[in-house]
Formats: C-alpha cells, structure tokens, sequence
C-alpha cells in the first residue's frame, strides 16, 4: 500500500465509504457481538450493554443496508429475530477482535493519559 498524496481515502473511495460505515463504536461493538453466532435483539442489548434500542435498531439497519449483518424471521408465534454476520460481515471478525485485544490491552493507558492532560477543572470524557 502506497502513502501518496491524494491515496489515502479519498471522498469517493470505497475504502473510505467502507471505514465509515464501520467506525462508528456501535457497529464495531454490535459486529464483536454477533461474532459468536445469531443473536436476537434484546440480547444484543443485554450484551453490549449502554446501548438503547433505538440506537441498536438504527446501527443493526446500517449494518444490513451494507450488507454485514442479515436479519433472519422465524415464522413462529410470537415471531423471533435474530440477528447475524453475513460472509461479508464475518470477514470483519479477525481485525474487530484484534481492535479488541489493542483496547482491552490499552484502554487504561488510554485513559490515564486523557486524565493526566485535562484542564485543570474539567472532567475527562468517557465512553
């Protein structure tokens, strides 16, 4: 991969419109969530936890509109959802888990730093 002037992402690049569909912390949070296998919609927010519905609901929608997630209907009473990777989608388990592993590893320096250079008086974001 080259580092050019002009080659790194440009407004209409597929590389660039494929990062942003995917940078979101939901997405990356609900394609971690769904690397284990099909999951319905409440334990999607049980298990991300911080999320409401709505916003799972608008980030699962996202996620099937570009084809990694797929929404399967079971025709039973009352109907069950689930939710799960499609190919695509599963493509994303290896560098989602090794983002993952960086933060989990990382998280904590991350945030002593964030501390350490706030203004005096101000709280350091989280999330």
């Amino acid at each position: 991969m080259s580092l050019r002037p002009g080659t790194v992402f440009l407004a209409d690049c597929p590389a660039r419109s494929a990062i942003e569909i995917i940078a979101s912390k939901w997405a990356v949070v609900t394609l971690f969530a769904l690397s284990e296998g099909p999951r319905r919609h409440g334990e999607l927010v049980e298990l991300i936890g911080g999320v409401s519905r709505k916003v799972l609901t608008q980030t699962l929608r996202r996620l099937q509109e570009h084809g990694l997630v797929e929404r399967r209907v079971y025709a039973e009473a009352p109907p069950r959802v689930e939710y799960s990777l499609t190919a695509l989608g599963d493509t994303l388990r290896e560098p989602i888990e090794a983002l993952t592993t960086w933060a989990r590893v990382n998280g904590a320096s991350v945030a002593t730093f964030r501390e350490s250079t706030a203004a005096p008086g101000t709280a350091p974001e989280h999330g």
